[in-house]
């Protein structure tokens, strides 16, 4: 398989300089599925086999594409929210959400409205959120540099049921004077959203950097970019995002 996939890209194992594997945090059985690959090509190849942190490839990686030097790292995925930053010669996190990442919220609430998976629930939330005008009041759990998703899913999810938008058939025009499903996400991402600029923004004045870095599958999206941008420019700052 390995050898495949050397193949294809046109590479021998004379031009791979190590080998490395993601040795945590994640799910237990797959890192060690993957180490146990990874060790073998190591081994056969004669490589020097490496352990990589999953936070610190996804910043390492955003900050090679764009050039960020010193950034807050804001890291949201569907497993991840984390607000993190380099301080005395190592990566420091000094906020996260305290039950699950804004990406599992966004794709669990995504279950609720039947939103397709193609290409993926976040995307699809985002899209449907720009034809959304109507802000629906959401809790905003915000504890320091910390912050908490679990009571707005909750919240936004019996809202959903309560207005019947939770089955499988629905348009985006609801009658008389009541949320769409459109309204509901987009509501969902500004609350989501301003929690993350919040702690993001705290983050930059306790570390004094003028960057911002957003990672992760959640920084893709267009409206998180915008907010972060607009927070980054009054303090003087500059926002980077990976692209897909």
């Amino acid at each position: 398989m390995a050898k495949a996939a050397l193949q294809e890209a046109s590479l021998s194992p004379q031009d791979v300089d190590c080998i490395c594997f993601t040795k945590g945090p994640g799910m237990g059985a797959l890192l060690q599925s993957i180490a146990i690959a990874a060790r073998m090509m190591s081994l056969l190849w004669d490589k020097p086999f490496i352990a990589v942190n999953h936070c610190v490839g996804h910043i390492e990686m955003g900050r090679l594409i764009t050039g960020a030097e010193n950034p807050v790292v804001l890291y949201v995925s569907g497993g991840n929210t984390q607000v993190i930053a380099y301080s005395d010669k190592r990566y420091r996190i000094f906020g996260e959400t305290l039950d699950i990442a804004v990406g599992n919220c966004l794709d669990r609430f995504a279950r609720t409205l039947h939103i397709s998976n193609d290409p993926f629930p976040g995307y699809n939330i985002e899209q449907l959120a720009k034809k959304g005008s109507r802000l629906v009041d959401l809790p905003y759990v915000v504890k320091g540099m910390d912050c908490s998703f679990s009571g707005i899913l909750a919240t936004i999810d019996a809202l959903a049921v309560s207005l019947k938008l939770n089955k499988a058939e629905q348009t985006d025009q609801n009658p008389g004077d009541r949320p769409t499903r459109a309204d509901l996400c987009f509501s969902l991402q500004e609350t989501v959203y301003a929690i993350l600029v919040e702690i993001t923004e705290r983050a930059i004045a306790h570390v004094g950097s003028n960057q911002v870095l957003i990672v992760g599958g959640v920084g893709y999206n267009e409206r998180l970019q915008e907010m972060m941008g607009i927070m980054a420019r009054d303090r003087g700052g500059s926002v980077f995002a990976t692209d897909e």
